[in-house]
């Protein structure tokens, strides 16, 4: 995600007949759609700040946006931004088997740099 700001309005609405998520940090976001025409303007305010991926996440299950609209906007959402999840599981490494032995990185030297007299730069 390109940033981590919180959000604790999250919703869809109907702007030149395409649905398509919204943020907000206030309920009175609705204020603002319809002044600029959306239409179908529903906000869901959650409790506590959340990322855009969570707050999405969290609205998916509730009724008001149970709707075919709402859910395609949602999983358009989520298919371009995020995941089903943003918890990363932890990486589970295999042990490595009696006798193998896991190869080292090796040391990487310096370049030798000489200053030339003659060099254009």
């Amino acid at each position: 995600m390109a940033t981590d700001k919180m959000f604790t309005v999250f919703g869809v609405s109907k702007y030149n007949g395409e649905y398509k998520v919204r943020f907000a940090n206030d309920i009175m976001r609705i204020k603002v759609l319809a002044k600029h025409g959306h239409e179908d303007i529903r906000l869901a305010d959650v409790e506590g700040a959340m990322t855009k991926v969570d707050g999405i996440l969290k609205i998916k299950g509730m009724d008001e946006f149970q709707d075919a609209a709402a859910q395609s906007a949602i999983a358009e959402y989520l298919e371009v931004h995020g995941t089903t999840t943003t918890a990363k599981a932890p990486v589970q490494s295999k042990p490595a088997a009696k006798g193998v032995m896991k190869p080292k990185a090796k040391a990487v030297t310096p370049a030798k740099v000489t200053e030339d007299e003659d060099a254009p730069f």
